[in-house]
C-alpha cells in the first residue's frame, strides 16, 4: 500500500509539469510546444519499442494502428495545445484545476456502463466540480497575475474546457481498446502509443516551427528543447511508468484518488512560478474541485458486505 501511495504521489509530482511548461515557453506557440514533445517521446517510445516488436507484429494491424493514431491525437497532441493555449492565456491555476475533473468527467461518461456508479450518486460531487469550475473562471478573468486580455482570458479557459474533453474521451476509448487487446500489456500499449504521436508530430512539426520561431537567439531554443525533452522524459515516460504500478498496488477506489495529485503539483508549480501565493477564491475553487474528485472517488467504493465477500 505504501509503495502505491508513494508511486501514485510521484506520478502526480511528473505529471504536474507539463503544466508548468507552456509558462516556462511563454513565448513559443503551442502548437511547437506539443510537436516538440511528442517529438522526444516518439522517438524514445520507437527505441524502447523496437527490441519487443517481434512479439507484437501479430497482434496490431491496421485497425489497431488507426485506433492509436486517433487516440493519440486526442489524448496527447490535441489536448496539450489546449492546454498549452489555457496556460498562456488564463493562467496554469485555471487550467490545472479544471484539467483536474477528467475522472468526475469519465464516471459521467461511463454512467451507462453495466455496473456503473448511478449520476444520483455523483451529483454532490459534480455540483462541487461545477461550482469550482465557476470560481476559478472567475478568479482568472480577474486576476492580475495573467498578462492577458479579457478576451484571451476567455478563449484560455474554453481551451481548458476543450483540454478536458479531449481527455475524457481519450480515457474512455483508451480503456475500451486496452480490453479489447487483452493480449497487449499496458507498458507495451503505451508505447505503441507514443511511437503513433511521435509520427503525428513528425506531420504537425514542418507547420508549427515553419510558422515562427526565426530570429530567436539560440540560447531560447536550446531552453526550449531542454524542456520539451523533459516534458517528455518526466511525463511521458518516468509518470507513466510511476502510475503504472501505483494503479497495480493500490484497489481502484484509491487509485482513482492519486490523480488529484496531478492537481495539486500542477498547482504548486504554478504559483512557484508566479511567485506568489493563491488568492482566497482561488483557494476556494480548488478545495470545491479536489472534495469533488474525492467525493466521486468514495462513491466508486464497493459496499462493505461487498468487501465481506472477497
Amino acid at each position: 500500500m505504501g509503495v502505491g501511495i508513494a508511486n501514485g504521489v510521484a506520478s502526480g509530482a511528473l505529471w504536474g509539469v507539463v503544466f508548468l511548461a507552456p509558462a516556462v515557453l511563454s513565448g513559443f506557440a503551442p502548437l511547437q510546444l506539443a510537436a516538440a514533445r511528442y517529438l522526444v517521446y516518439g522517438a524514445l517510445a520507437l527505441v524502447l519499442l523496437v527490441p519487443r516488436w517481434p512479439a507484437l507484429r501479430s497482434r496490431i494491424g491496421r485497425t489497431e494502428w488507426t485506433a492509436l493514431a486517433w487516440l493519440s491525437l486526442l489524448g496527447n497532441l490535441l489536448y496539450y495545445v489546449l492546454l498549452s493555449v489555457s496556460v498562456q492565456w488564463s493562467g496554469g491555476a485555471a487550467a490545472s484545476l479544471i484539467v483536474g475533473m477528467v475522472p468526475v468527467l469519465v464516471a459521467v461518461t461511463a454512467a451507462r456502463e453495466p455496473g456503473a456508479v448511478p449520476l444520483s450518486k455523483l451529483a454532490p460531487a459534480l455540483a462541487l466540480c461545477v461550482a469550482g469550475v465557476v470560481l476559478m473562471g472567475w478568479a482568472a478573468m480577474a486576476s492580475s497575475h495573467v498578462h492577458a486580455s479579457t478576451g484571451r482570458r476567455l478563449v484560455g479557459l474554453l481551451c481548458a474546457v476543450g483540454a478536458l474533453l479531449s481527455w475524457t474521451v481519450y480515457s474512455v476509448g483508451n480503456a475500451r481498446w486496452l480490453a479489447r487487446c487483452p493480449d497487449v500489456s499496458g507498458h507495451d500499449w503505451s508505447l505503441l502509443t507514443g511511437v503513433a504521436t511521435g509520427g503525428l508530430a513528425l506531420l504537425v512539426a514542418p507547420i508549427a516551427f515553419a510558422a515562427g520561431g526565426q530570429g530567436r537567439p539560440g540560447a531560447e531554443w536550446v531552453q526550449f528543447w531542454l524542456v520539451a525533452a523533459a516534458v517528455a522524459v518526466l511525463a511521458s515516460i518516468l509518470g507513466n511508468a510511476c502510475w503504472n504500478r501505483a494503479s497495480r498496488a493500490l484497489p481502484l477506489s484509491l487509485g482513482g484518488q492519486m490523480i488529484v495529485f496531478e492537481t495539486l503539483f500542477g498547482l504548486l508549480y504554478g504559483f512557484l512560478w508566479q511567485q506568489r501565493w493563491p488568492l482566497p477564491l482561488e483557494l476556494l475553487a480548488a478545495g470545491c474541485l479536489l472534495a469533488g474528485v474525492v467525493l466521486a472517488a468514495a462513491a466508486h467504493r464497493p459496499a462493505p458486505a461487498a468487501l465481506a465477500q472477497h
